[in-house]
């Protein structure tokens, strides 16, 4: 079963254990592992946060559109996604018609713990991060929501658990589809 799952796509909130999750996943299915902010900074030769600076948001997002359109191409993959990716129309059609999307739901409480401390990303430094984190969160959510073929809620066991659950649910999700194309057939 595993040898028929497309590339599996994870998005989230930033904070949402979107690379984690990734790793020990791509692992498991004995996949390669991409997560889409680096791979803009191996392409770029530049961190998020200087591309940020010296192009803006909307600069970073015409990168971010190229590389989701390159990457979600690639054969069984899994990838982790920047947390605006889902912004972009033309990024959830990518993401949604090329392979199966994870959306790993985590609440505003576990973002702040696991992002607390990090200087690396550009949108929470801000003097109230807990508001950007609950602004980006109510504007996003419902694009994660739209996008997704599976919602995974974080934050509540440990990664290996997670990654386990989720296999789970990826198996289900593929016997589904299959079925699901196999009585179309006899239609």
């Amino acid at each position: 079963m595993v040898e028929e799952l497309p590339s599996v796509f994870l998005v989230g909130p930033m904070g949402a254990g979107k690379t984690t999750i990734g790793r020990l996943l791509a692992k498991q299915l004995g996949r390669s592992f991409v997560d889409s902010d680096w791979y803009i900074e191996s392409q770029t030769g530049a961190d998020i946060a200087w591309i940020f600076a010296k192009e803006g948001e909307a600069g970073f997002r015409e990168r971010e559109t190229r590389a989701i359109n390159e990457l979600t191409q690639q054969p069984q993959i899994v990838l982790a996604t920047g947390g605006g990716a889902v912004m972009a129309a033309e990024n959830r059609k990518f993401l949604h018609e090329r392979g199966i999307v994870v959306y790993l739901n985590a609440p505003v409480d576990v973002q702040m713990a696991r992002t607390a401390k990090d200087k690396s990303r550009p949108l929470l430094q801000q003097p109230n991060p807990r508001k950007i984190l609950q602004d980006l969160y109510s504007a996003r959510d419902p694009l994660y929501r739209q996008v997704a073929h599976i919602i995974m809620p974080t934050g509540h066991t440990y990664p290996r658990h997670m990654v386990s659950q989720l296999f789970q649910q990826l198996e289900a999700f593929c016997a589904a589809s299959s079925m699901t194309s196999a009585h179309k057939e006899d239609e």
